[in-house]
């Protein structure tokens, strides 16, 4: 059985890859959002839900059984090591989960996995491409801020954590430029044209 390409696709907060992933979705290209994924594994895999509590304590979740992200939130943005705890419980189980969903579309010439930390998180290895969305900085602080309602400080406190714009760009196959003076969707159709030719 033949396997779809398997492109993976970042960038960092306020970059618009949601967007260019809605673009790539309009034209009939299954996107895997490992975020989302991530999220909804938390709270519906069994074995996943009992290591986090064991880790975390049972008030990881709320009696109604959803995971109490305040709390979770609170214990590792400010612990470099706990978050380094919960992503090795997290990580192994959205590869598996994504693993079976590239089988669930073989019948495509390309897939694409969605990923705010691609790079950091490793899950890059074994994708055959990677496309790096990329907006300045000061673009996707003024887009988060807008969006989210945070402070402009807070959104450049997300972005200290993630991997510099400059790495990104350099590990990337493709770029698509987001920063108001490109059009993105004649560069997603070139790019699908591409990945379509190589099936």
């Amino acid at each position: 059985m033949s396997k779809p390409l398997q492109i993976g696709i970042t960038g960092g907060i306020g970059s618009g890859k949601t967007l260019v992933c809605k673009i790539f979705a309009c034209l009939g290209i299954p996107v895997y959002d490992a975020d989302s994924h991530a999220k909804e594994l938390m709270t519906t895999d069994g074995n996943l839900v009992s290591q986090i509590k064991k880790e975390f304590g049972d008030l990881s979740y709320l009696s109604d059984g959803t995971l109490n992200r305040k709390y979770l939130g609170e214990v590792v943005f400010s612990n470099q090591e706990k978050l380094d705890v919960l992503n090795k419980l997290v990580h192994p189980c959205v590869a598996q989960d994504y693993a079976c969903w590239v089988e669930s579309h073989s019948d495509k010439a390309y897939v694409l996995k969605e990923a705010a930390l691609l790079f950091e998180s490793g899950s890059y290895r074994g994708l055959d491409k990677i496309i790096v969305v990329h907006a300045p900085q000061d673009v996707r602080v003024k887009r988060v801020v807008h969006r989210d309602g945070r402070t402009e400080e807070q959104v450049k406190e997300i972005m200290q954590k993630q991997m510099s714009e400059e790495e990104k760009l350099q590990r990337a196959d493709a770029i698509i430029y987001n920063d108001d003076s490109s059009l993105i969707i004649p560069q997603v159709l070139s790019l699908h044209n591409r990945f379509q030719a190589k099936k």
